[in-house]
């Protein structure tokens, strides 16, 4: 099941339609084009039953001129067919270029938007709004140009039909009014129609996602039919929304195309009687018949109104990205020499409606390490968000030496506050790059090789084929290392302030030792702020807090905290001197886990 888009549906239509304007604005001389060429061949097309009506009167009657009138209408045709082409071939780079700009617009505001919005839409759901949809939705404000001149040639050759004749007017003009019902139906129900179907669609997209994504595990657990009856379960409804709109779609072709034949030998009948009564020559006779396939061609304009249908459709689901309210930044350089004091104030963050943080005061010194424990679900890895402002706070502020971080600018910010995640996300092209990546100025070689040392990374990158040249895509990476690296790169933009939300979980007990005293003595100094499950790791530093249920139950050293029985329940400690405080079967984790006294 999808969540909702944006609150209510006029809201979407709103959003989808501003969006669309926009797009439409970003290639306006291009649209302006498309509606000029498809304007001039429509002209072209008006003119030319007139012009050849003419010539064969001047060429029956042997008229000198005629030959002239024969060239004039070779020029007009050949106008009408380069005309189209260019049509064809501007309307092909506009549908591009909207899309393209719809893609970024919507991937920037995904990325400008704290992480908790952007989840609210699985990876599934954001490949087809980012592809398919906004490809549908790139492809109206070109199909919107030529839907407006597609209706002249019918309006225009049932003018004319009344200019060469009006009997032969009034008889096409008796069924205008059944074209313009079945239209009208069309329109309402194609676009229901569609709107159902992109739903189900992303549906399955986000079904297919979670199964890739968790393919090991399916596989573990040997629930691979089950899995697939689950992932294809929406097919039949798609189906049957598909062949809803091909349904519709095609019953209205069909009976328009019905119609239009019909129309067409009404306006034969009537303008050959017309020319046995000598009211109409040869010449009008040919015009009338010729605009009278042009009126008919009202039925053409369904394919264009059926463009202009899903392209709306689809945008509205491309315009769910673009609401995602973005995390303000602000425009101020960090420009204190402080030693990076960050200090929460009445800090309170909610989350559908429900407190998870509530009213946390602390402020960490500049240099020190704090740890931050607490059992699942307490609210840590959202206090770390917090702390380096990957989201906002729905109260209170965070101040770096003083300076709220709000305040900062985005570029400010990030080179101040680094981050380092359990699961952490590499992007390069190699893995040197991946270590680099976001660090400005771009550091050298020594730099990232320093990183890594420091991260415990270089020795397995040095094994690989190309060292750092790697491309990361063929770099096989087990977790332990994949999380090395994602340190690497913390260290490698270290500033004031590092974050390092249980990214040192996946590390066998040695490795985590080394790590943390590295982060203590090789990195540049700062303030540490490290969520973790490890005792040991709350040993090293200089300050625990110990959260519970999004509020501050305790703060201290971890010697100090120790004491609490609830505090030694955190790491699995019995009471009787048993445990596994590491919380990687290592066991033995106490007050002096690491036997430096503290």
């Amino acid at each position: 099941m999808t969540p909702p888009d944006v609150p209510g549906e006029t809201a979407t239509a709103e959003a989808a339609d501003r969006a669309l304007r926009a797009a439409a604005r970003h290639s306006a001389g291009r649209t302006a084009a498309v509606a000029g060429c498809s304007l001039a061949a429509a002209c072209a097309a008006l003119a030319e039953p007139a012009v050849l009506g003419h010539t064969l009167d001047l060429l029956l009657r042997r008229d000198p001129s005629g030959t002239g009138w024969a060239l004039a209408c070779a020029a007009l045709t050949a106008a009408e067919v380069l005309l189209d082409a260019a049509t064809v071939r501007l309307t092909g780079g506009v549908d591009a270029r909207s899309t393209a700009w719809l893609r970024r617009r919507a991937l920037t505001a995904l990325l400008r938007t704290a992480p908790h919005h952007a989840a609210r839409h699985s990876p599934g759901e954001l490949s087809a709004r980012l592809t398919a949809h906004a490809a549908g939705a790139g492809t109206v404000p070109a199909a919107a140009a030529t839907a407006v001149t597609a209706l002249l040639p019918p309006v225009g050759g049932l003018t004319a039909l009344f200019l060469v004749d009006v009997w032969t007017g009034l008889a096409f003009l008796a069924g205008v009014p059944v074209l313009v019902v079945l239209l009208r139906a069309f329109a309402r129900a194609s676009g229901a129609s569609v709107g159902r179907y992109q739903r189900v669609q992303l549906a399955l997209a986000g079904r297919l996602a979670e199964a890739l994504a968790g393919a090991r595990t399916i596989a573990a657990a040997g629930t691979l039919r089950q899995e697939a009856a689950r992932v294809l379960a929406p097919l039949p409804e798609l189906g049957r929304e598909g062949r809803e709109t091909w349904r519709i779609y095609g019953g209205t072709m069909a009976r328009t195309s019905a119609l239009m034949p019909l129309l067409l030998y009404v306006v034969l009948g009537v303008a050959g009687m017309r020319l046995a009564a000598g009211a109409l020559g040869v010449g009008g006779l040919l015009a009338a018949v010729r605009y009278a396939g042009l009126a008919a061609g009202a039925g053409a304009v369904t394919g264009r109104l059926a463009a202009v249908v899903r392209g709306r459709a689809a945008a509205r689901r491309t315009a769910a990205l673009l609401a995602l309210p973005g995390l303000p930044q602000g425009t101020r350089e960090y420009t204190a020499d402080g030693p990076g004091t960050l200090e929460l104030r009445a800090v309170r963050v909610e989350r559908a409606g429900r407190t998870v943080l509530r009213d946390v005061d602390l402020c960490l010194p500049g240099g020190t390490t704090t740890a931050v424990v607490g059992r699942s679900g307490s609210g840590k890895s959202l206090l770390a968000a917090a702390a380096g402002r990957l989201t906002g706070c729905d109260g209170g502020r965070v101040l770096l030496d003083g300076v709220p971080l709000e305040e900062l600018s985005a570029r400010s910010l990030r080179r101040e506050v680094g981050h380092a995640f359990a699961r952490p996300a590499l992007f390069g092209e190699s893995v040197g790059a991946a270590v680099a990546f976001g660090t400005r100025p771009e550091p050298g070689a020594d730099a990232v090789r320093a990183a890594a040392r420091a991260a415990q990374a270089d020795a397995f990158v040095r094994r690989l084929p190309e060292g750092y040249r790697t491309p990361l895509d063929e770099a096989p990476l087990s977790g332990g290392e994949l999380q090395r690296l994602g340190l690497a790169r913390a260290f490698c933009g270290a500033g004031r302030v590092l974050v390092l939300d249980d990214a040192t979980s996946g590390l066998d007990t040695v490795t985590a030792r080394e790590v943390e005293h590295a982060l203590a003595h090789g990195v540049r100094a700062g303030t540490r702020l490290v969520v973790t499950h490890r005792a040991a790791t709350a040993a090293r530093a200089d300050l625990v807090v110990w959260l519970e249920d999004g509020a501050v139950r305790a703060t201290g050293t971890h010697a100090e905290l120790w004491r609490e029985p609830g505090y030694r329940a955190l790491f699995g400690w019995d009471g009787n001197g048993n445990g596994d405080g590491d919380g990687d079967g290592s066991g033995g984790d106490g007050p002096d886990a690491d036997g430096d006294g503290r």
